[in-house]
């Protein structure tokens, strides 16, 4: 497993740029912007980990920005850690197995979702490219919120 980045959602993109690279000194690594789902997403790293984050991609501070307003109350702004992981199916089977109710299966093979006890949301991602869809994940629903 490794660590890859945290994400926090913001309101004022130049407001949080700002402070985030002016004031505190990361730097941006890498951005994407997704219109069909009107959000962007800027990495952030540590000037020391900058290299690594160019380079695998972690550990990063990922920044969302939705495009529409929305009021983040209850902590909401908190987004959710993520880990990768060498085998995404065997990792959730792990987690079931020990009573961890998987909240957005692995339907693609890349992506799911997970709660730690204290309902911090934690994103498995797939190392390298994803998996073949299998059973009983293609067809599993999404339980809870992620």
């Amino acid at each position: 497993m490794r660590y890859l980045h945290t994400m926090v959602r913001i309101r004022d993109l130049d407001a949080s740029m700002r402070f985030y690279t002016d004031l505190l000194g990361l730097q941006e690594v890498r951005r994407i912007e997704n219109e069909k789902g009107r959000f962007t997403l800027i990495f952030l790293a540590a000037p020391e980990d900058a290299e690594a984050a160019h380079a695998r991609k972690a550990p990063c501070l990922e920044l969302t920005y939705n495009w529409d307003a929305e009021d983040y109350a209850g902590g909401r702004n908190f987004g959710h850690l993520a880990y990768e992981v060498d085998d995404i199916y065997a990792f959730c089977r792990k987690m079931m197995e020990n009573g961890v109710t998987i909240n957005r299966p692995p339907r693609d093979g890349y992506m799911a979702f997970i709660r730690s006890p204290d309902g911090i949301s934690i994103e498995i991602l797939q190392k390298g490219e994803a998996l073949p869809a299998t059973e009983p994940w293609a067809s599993m629903e999404n339980t809870g919120s992620w």
